[in-house]
């Protein structure tokens, strides 16, 4: 029992102890002695005026040629340097700047000739086989043509002559064997008259009467005939006749036929050596083309720049390849070497995601190059990029868009690709206002002060900022022209009174504003001015 009273009372000691050694320490820190603002610096101190100012962005890059020319090689086969431009050579358009080994390209040249040769032989061959095929068709269907128009005739001539002439023969042959006949008839009679009186001998009479019969017999015979020839003879013949003019027109369309199954293939290999031919000449166009492309002419002047010596995402070639030389093999359309045209050089440099909805094409750019850090070159911006990048790996989360700058640059400065460079762009212009440095604005919040001078010190003032570059920042309202602001972040001391950001915004003795742990001033942690961020950039540039 004795104990556990031992141990609250030491609890209750050490617990005065430390809220008196706390409160001795808040007494120090908040109630020490105060620092007159005229014991303060003049260089801390600046007097508000009227004026203007520029908003700028800082930006950094590298250069780039506003446009360039590839060199690759343009070889099928194999390529071998034979000759090359040294690096960093400017040339002018038509310099050789390449020149590749053409062996083997002047040897299948000349087999190319001799393919070529060939093949125009054979089309010409072709081409009189197909003419010689159309001239044959040609007479024989002539030739067709004439028989047609024989048995025509003939059918014609049977049809308005031979027909008219048998029928003819036959009725004289009918009517002259009947008057035969009729004359042997009365021969005999009278013959029969004569023999009776004994005037002729029977021996006479018999020979008139055979006469007779034969003479009857041929009227028969040739009665007969004449049936035949109109039932069965005439058509034969018309049958016949016709034939032969049907006949006539099928043997011309065979041979018709026959011709043109031949003149089909033959035109077939026609055009089969036409294309052997046709592809003969463009293989030996494309070796001459080759053969061109192993002397390669600066089309344009330029700087030469080795493909070696780019960086891995412009070279999309091999990594660790050694620079091109003579011997060097080259595989087929590999980038050499690149020709950039420094007479009109771009600074590609990089923004902010938060500030690249600013920038906008045809504003006005200061540039500086590593090369020459101090001459200042002027640029107009040309567009930026329409997609961001990001901050790789080191940070995801970064977005960065390319802003391009086209410079107006002298050439006798040299400026080169990949050249670093810095610069600002002009977002526009502050004119007749209340500014102040930047340095000398802090927020609280959405709330921005200042620490104006005050009886025995400094106190917070709010001002409402408007538009802002990395030096300056434009006075809404707040402060008159020639009150004085401090430039930098008070001491604990220094303060006498702060803004009441729990109230909306009043003023209230002694007190640090709330969240602000060990005196600091409201803005950003570790006490930044308003207006600038952690990368040291303004936080907040307002509307140019």
């Amino acid at each position: 029992m004795t104990t556990r009273r031992s141990g609250k009372a030491v609890s209750w000691v050490v617990g005065i102890l430390v809220l008196a050694v706390v409160g001795t320490t808040l007494a120090l820190t908040l109630g020490g002695d105060s620092t007159p603002a005229s014991a303060v610096e003049a260089s801390d101190m600046h007097k508000v005026d009227r004026g203007d100012f520029d908003i700028m962005i800082p930006v950094s890059g590298e250069l780039v040629a506003g446009s360039q020319v590839e060199i690759r090689n343009l070889l099928e086969g194999r390529a071998v340097i034979t000759e090359v431009v040294g690096e960093g050579s400017f040339v002018r358009k038509g310099d050789i700047i390449l020149r590749l080994a053409d062996d083997e390209l002047v040897d299948k040249i000349k087999d190319g000739e001799d393919k070529v040769q060939t093949a125009e032989s054979a089309v010409v061959a072709a081409e009189q086989s197909l003419a010689i095929r159309r001239s044959t068709m040609a007479s024989d269907l002539e030739k067709a043509d004439l028989e047609i128009e024989i048995a025509n005739l003939d059918l014609k001539a049977w049809e308005e002559g031979g027909v008219v002439t048998s029928r003819q023969k036959l009725n004289l042959d009918i009517e002259t064997a009947r008057i035969n006949r009729d004359r042997t008839v009365r021969r005999a009679a009278d013959a029969e008259k004569l023999l009776g009186n004994g005037w002729v001998s029977f021996d006479e009479y018999e020979a008139d009467r055979i006469a007779m019969i034969e003479a009857e017999a041929r009227v028969k015979e040739f009665e007969l005939a004449k049936k035949i020839y109109e039932n069965y003879t005439i058509k034969q013949e018309e049958a016949t006749k016709r034939s032969a003019v049907e006949q006539s027109n099928a043997e011309k369309a065979r041979v018709r036929q026959r011709h043109e199954a031949e003149i089909v293939k033959i035109e077939a290999d026609v055009e089969s050596a036409h294309f052997k031919r046709d592809t003969a000449i463009e293989r030996l166009s494309d070796l001459r083309e080759q053969l061109k492309a192993c002397i390669i002419e600066a089309p344009n002047d330029g700087l030469v720049v080795f493909a070696s010596s780019l960086s891995g995402g412009e070279r999309r070639g091999r990594d660790n390849d050694p620079p091109p030389q003579v011997g060097t093999e080259l595989r087929q359309n590999e980038l050499v070497m690149i020709l950039p045209d420094t007479s009109r050089m771009i600074a590609s440099m990089k923004v902010g995601e938060a500030l690249s909805g600013r920038i906008k094409k045809g504003q006005s750019a200061v540039i500086y190059s590593d090369s020459v850090p101090g001459t200042a070159i002027s640029g107009t911006v040309l567009g930026v990029s329409v997609l961001a990048e990001g901050g790789g790996w080191r940070d995801p989360n970064r977005r960065d868009y390319t802003v391009r700058v086209v410079l107006d640059a002298d050439p006798e400065l040299g400026l080169k690709p990949s050249m670093r460079c810095r610069g600002e762009i002009l977002l526009g212009k502050v004119e007749d206002a209340i500014t102040a440095p930047i340095q000398s604005v802090f927020r609280a919040g959405p709330m921005a002060y200042v620490y104006t001078v005050s009886e025995g010190g400094f106190a917070q003032t709010p001002v409402e900022i408007g538009r802002a570059s990395e030096m300056e920042v434009e006075i809404v309202s707040g402060l008159e022209e020639g009150e004085d602001v401090l430039l930098r972040r008070p001491t604990a001391g220094e303060i006498v009174s702060e803004i009441d950001t729990t109230s909306g915004g009043g003023m209230f003795g002694g007190g640090r504003p709330e969240g602000i742990p060990g005196g600091k001033p409201a803005g950003r942690p570790g006490g930044k001015p308003a207006g600038v961020a952690a990368t040291g950039k303004p936080a907040s540039a307002g509307t140019s």
